[in-house]
């Protein structure tokens, strides 16, 4: 698939580097053998359209019989994306879904009023060494939609969109952009995709979207003949046209935005919500332990264990 011919490349120098609204340097933590960068939520940005938390994990090297195990665990009012580079992630949620996910592929879970998951190394990739590197990032949802039925969509790498030209390739994770839409039913203006950048190599972001914001994940780029380096975010003004150019050493960005909300969100653990009452409530359930009962169920397939209620 070729580049969109619609899509001006222009050049970087087009805007000055005050069409930066905000730039964030992701805050980094170990957890034990791999280190997680979180760029939001920020001290000064919550939110990038409807992306409300973005984490990047790794890269890490692990060796034999080593992984990620992480337990059973709630969600309100948010949608999860897993998107690997390397590695895998084997998901269980309440929903009934018990998925592999691949790097290039797309796991798609609602929490809606409710539900649970893990996220752990799968049986394979542990007998032998193995590598995680990937992004994971939460939408806040709509009022309209905080309190719908959980769902969980896999879509497979062949099934994202491509967009390819010289020095440069674009896979649409989620949402609308370069006249391309993503298979995952969204519920508010979204687009998140995948860049690969040749040294040198321009991109256009999408004008169609009101927040728009890069994540930098390897790499370098240029805007307005200033240079930004790997790891940070940076969100954009509203309206402007933006070119972003690769370094000597090319990039590999995420791009990612969409139409902002009406207010702000109230975030808790992982709990998100248009309310504290939602939040207090959704506390009170996991802390009950009334699985299926309520809100809340474990996975059928990973019922051993959680993680409890931070107190």
């Amino acid at each position: 698939m070729s580049w969109n011919p619609a899509l001006e490349p222009g050049c970087p120098d087009e805007v000055g580097v005050d069409a930066i609204d905000t730039l964030i340097v992701p805050r980094s933590r170990d957890l034990g053998g791999f280190e997680v960068r979180r760029a939001l939520p920020a001290p000064k940005r919550q939110m990038v359209g409807p992306f409300i938390f973005f984490d990047q994990a790794g890269p890490a090297e692990l060796l034999t019989g080593q992984g990620v195990d992480v337990r059973p665990h709630p969600h309100i009012g948010l949608g999860t994306v897993t998107y690997l580079y390397r590695g895998d992630f084997h998901h269980r949620d309440s929903t009934g879904a018990d998925q592999i996910i691949l790097p290039g592929e797309l796991n798609w879970m609602v929490a809606g009023r409710g539900v649970s998951h893990s996220e752990r190394t799968s049986a394979t990739a542990r007998t032998g060494p193995h590598s995680l590197f990937g992004i994971q990032t939460w939408l806040a949802l709509p009022e309209s939609h905080e309190d719908m039925e959980p769902s969980f969509e896999h879509h497979e790498k062949h099934a994202l969109p491509l967009i390819e030209d010289q020095g440069l390739s674009v896979r649409l994770i989620l949402g609308a952009a370069y006249g391309k839409t993503a298979p995952a039913k969204m519920l508010s203006e979204t687009f998140y995709a995948d860049v690969g950048l040749a040294a040198g190599a321009r991109l256009p972001m999408p004008d169609n979207h009101e927040d728009r914001g890069i994540y930098i994940v390897e790499g370098s780029i240029s805007i307005a003949g200033q240079d930004f380096e790997a790891p940070q975010m940076m969100v954009f003004r509203p309206g402007d046209r933006i070119t972003v150019a690769a370094g000597d050493r090319g990039a590999r960005l995420m791009i990612l935005g969409g139409a902002t909300f009406s207010g702000p969100r109230y975030i808790w653990w992982n709990f998100v919500a248009s309310s504290k009452e939602r939040i207090e409530e959704a506390k009170a359930e996991w802390r009950a332990k009334d699985w299926g009962n309520g809100r809340f169920d474990l996975p059928v397939s990973d019922r051993d264990e959680h993680i409890p209620l931070p107190e």
